[in-house]
């Protein structure tokens, strides 16, 4: 499904130097080498002000925290998704209220999230899911129109564009992981959070330090979600391969969809993931398909990696019972858990591999081996 050494393998000994150079320094939590990769990762991104904290959940944690969210607030998120996106929610004692997604795209739907919206809603977080954006045009109109903020979570999405501008640009806070499955992977859990405004940057730098601002003085109540100078270190290292990975993924994606275009199945028996804008940057292929459960049997008995996302969509997770959510509430979330299925699409992957699990996906499809 990944192989994260093999992309890290051209690297190793930049990446073993630098290791070295943070150890000897001395200067393990944030400093010179996390000043210097978050000014390069806002101008990779665009963005003002880029603050690197420890994880992509804590990206989301921190900048509800920013905004002052908690009880009694309603949050607008997908129920497809990581866990993260509505735990964060529900962690600083707000409500997520869960929308359904597009069939084509997987994405939050805009249409119902303007139906959601309430005198409690405090913000919307959308998910640019599996690399795709999401319609920010039309979000942004949605909070704009009411007064309310957008958190967008981007953990799959870095390098992502759509028509507005970068995913992470766009709302109150950009929020992006670098667990190492994703498209820029460190070597353990670190995140950022990104922001245009100044004062909304600085709120997170505080929040991610306990609060203190000096130091040993707290106005505020914050945590420790500060980001590992050895992770930035590595990070910079791998931040100038970012665009050639993200060009591998997409001519990846590109012959998965011209091969399944040409396979002649219909819809229900394979359905390839749809771009509404072109600025998708493929953390995941996800295909569709009545038959998944079989299909992925079949891969890994043949030695092909794939991975379901996501198998319980979130308002059917039991901690989550207690909002009333029913199967059959959300149902384009829910058919989306029975039939998505991911296939390998990293950088490294190659076309004599790639057309291996292409063929093998559509000769079980077409009923025969």
């Amino acid at each position: 499904m990944l192989d994260v050494a093999a992309e890290n393998g051209p690297l190793l000994d930049r990446l073993i130097e630098r290791a070295s150079e943070v150890i000897r320094s001395g200067q393990y939590i944030l400093g010179p080498e996390v000043d210097a990769f978050e000014r390069e990762i806002a101008e990779h991104l665009g963005v003002a002000h880029a603050v690197g904290v420890s994880s992509g959940t804590d990206a989301l944690l921190v900048a509800l925290m920013a905004l002052g969210i908690g009880p009694g607030d309603e949050v607008i998120t997908t129920p497809f998704s990581f866990f993260a996106t509505a735990g964060c929610i529900a962690r600083v004692g707000a409500t997520p209220v869960f929308v359904d997604i597009r069939p084509d795209t997987f994405n939050i739907d805009a249409e119902q999230v303007s139906a959601a919206v309430t005198a409690r809603t405090c913000a919307l977080l959308p998910v640019h899911l599996f690399g795709q954006p999401c319609d920010m045009q039309a979000l942004s109109q949605i909070a704009s129109k009411h007064g309310i903020a957008i958190i967008e979570d981007a953990a799959q999405a870095i390098g992502a564009t759509s028509p507005t501008g970068p995913v992470g640009t766009l709302g109150s806070f950009g929020c992006f992981s670098f667990f190492p499955s994703k498209n820029l992977g460190a070597f353990g859990d670190a995140g950022i959070v990104t922001a245009q405004d100044a004062a909304a940057a600085d709120a997170v730098r505080v929040l991610r330090a306990h609060g203190g601002q000096p130091k040993y003085h707290h106005a505020v109540i914050g945590g420790n979600f500060r980001i590992d100078a050895l992770q930035a270190a590595l990070l910079r290292v791998k931040l100038p391969e970012l665009r050639g990975w993200t060009a591998l993924r997409r001519e990846n994606a590109k012959r998965y969809d011209t091969a399944f275009a040409s396979a002649g199945l219909d819809e229900d028996s394979l359905s390839p993931p749809l771009r509404r804008f072109e600025g998708h940057v493929y953390n995941q292929y996800v295909i569709r398909t009545s038959r998944r459960d079989a299909l992925q049997a079949h891969l890994e008995a043949s030695g092909i990696g794939t991975a379901i996302y996501y198998p319980v969509p979130l308002h059917r997770q039991r901690c989550f019972e207690h909002l009333g959510y029913r199967e059959g509430s959300l149902p384009v979330s829910e058919r989306a858990s029975r039939e998505s299925l991911a296939l390998p699409v990293f950088p490294g992957l190659g076309k004599t591999r790639q057309d291996r699990v292409i063929h093998t996906i559509i000769q079980f499809l077409r009923g025969t081996r």
